[in-house]
């Protein structure tokens, strides 16, 4: 989904603030112009391109949210119909948010919006945030300016929502950010687990993330200090290479190229990944262009303090750095054709 492709329908506001003790639910839709047109856009396009975004399903029978969301599909809903289904939307998070404390208070979002075709609603959480504006008071004496503390800013356009929603109207399928808050004690995906009783696959930088660390895990059980930096760069270059080829992480090509022939060190690996209920042959598609870059350099720190950043192409190539294991089993980095040096 572009940005540009996104249209919006209809837009309601609810305010869900736990110091107030009730919801302030509005009545009527949201009349808005285009400033707000492009900050909905934009936060709605974030959800749908951030790697961490999940997909997920409703559990049908047990979702309220579902439930409500049913007569929204039929295209020729009324707005009353839409504003009542934001309403309970709204009271149902509300109730969910005052029986626990840490889940922060909000502008909670309704949207109908279009794109490619389709219909979605999309459901943005949007959290206070607390900055400084001016305020003027007036006495006998003349004006005074002061500088006050104000709680309920909404996040800007630039930033990104902790718990946001994107369900498509036509399959009811989910897109989904979401931020863990303590309930009954305990860290909770409280947006997909209470609210909109939902569930699916970890996002593409979750299962990155998941991967990499696996290989890692299995890098360190089997290899010695001096060997471990050069599986891992191998590990980088390999994620890298695929990215810029095909756009997706195919994993039991990487641990292929990176394990060889050492098939119980594949095993191993993919025996950590079915505890996140990953396939062995699972392939990840990242989206945003933030996930790529993060390969596309090598990192070194030595114990000696000193810190290397090397371009991927750089490392590839063979002509610019060299590694060398000294007889002692120390490592010498070598940097090769340099014509200028400049200090930053």
């Amino acid at each position: 989904m572009e940005k540009g492709e996104i249209r919006l329908c209809k837009i309601i506001v609810h305010i869900l603030d736990s110091a107030v003790g009730m919801a302030a639910l509005s009545d009527t839709l949201l009349e808005y112009g285009s400033d707000f047109d492009e900050f909905m856009r934009e936060h709605i396009y974030k959800v749908m391109s951030t790697d961490d975004k999940k997909t997920c399903e409703f559990h049908k029978e047990d979702s309220k949210v579902y439930q409500q969301l049913v007569p929204l599909a039929d295209a020729e809903q009324q707005d009353e119909m839409f504003v009542e289904v934001s309403q309970q939307l709204a009271l149902f998070l509300y109730e969910i948010m005052n029986k626990n404390i840490d889940i922060p208070s909000a502008d909670f979002v309704v949207g109908l919006f279009e794109a490619g075709g389709e219909r979605y609603l999309a459901l943005l959480k949007m959290d206070y945030k607390t900055s400084y504006t001016h305020h003027t008071q007036s006495n006998g004496l003349g004006n005074t300016n002061e500088i006050i503390k104000f709680r309920a800013v909404l996040p800007s356009a630039t930033q990104k929502l902790s718990e946001a929603a994107v369900i498509r109207l036509t399959d009811f399928t989910i897109f989904m950010v979401e931020k863990k808050y303590e309930v009954n004690g305990r860290k909770t995906n409280y947006f997909s687990k209470l609210f909109l009783n939902c569930s699916g696959a970890l996002s593409p930088r979750t299962q990155l993330s998941i991967v990499t660390r696996a290989i890692e895990a299995v890098q360190k059980k089997y290899y010695n200090d001096s060997e471990q930096f050069e599986v891992q760069m191998e590990t980088k270059q390999v994620i890298h290479q695929q990215l810029e080829e095909t756009g997706t992480v195919d994993v039991p090509l990487v641990l292929e190229r990176v394990f060889r022939e050492k098939e119980e060190f594949k095993q191993e690996v993919n025996e950590r990944l079915e505890k996140y209920h990953m396939d062995a042959d699972i392939s990840i598609e990242p989206q945003a262009v933030s996930t790529a870059q993060k390969f596309a350099k090598q990192y070194l720190a030595t114990d000696t303090g000193v810190e290397i950043k090397i371009p991927m192409e750089q490392y590839q190539d063979g002509e610019h750095i060299e590694f060398i294991t000294n007889p002692d089993g120390s490592i010498s980095i070598l940097i090769k054709n340099v014509g200028h040096i400049t200090s930053k």
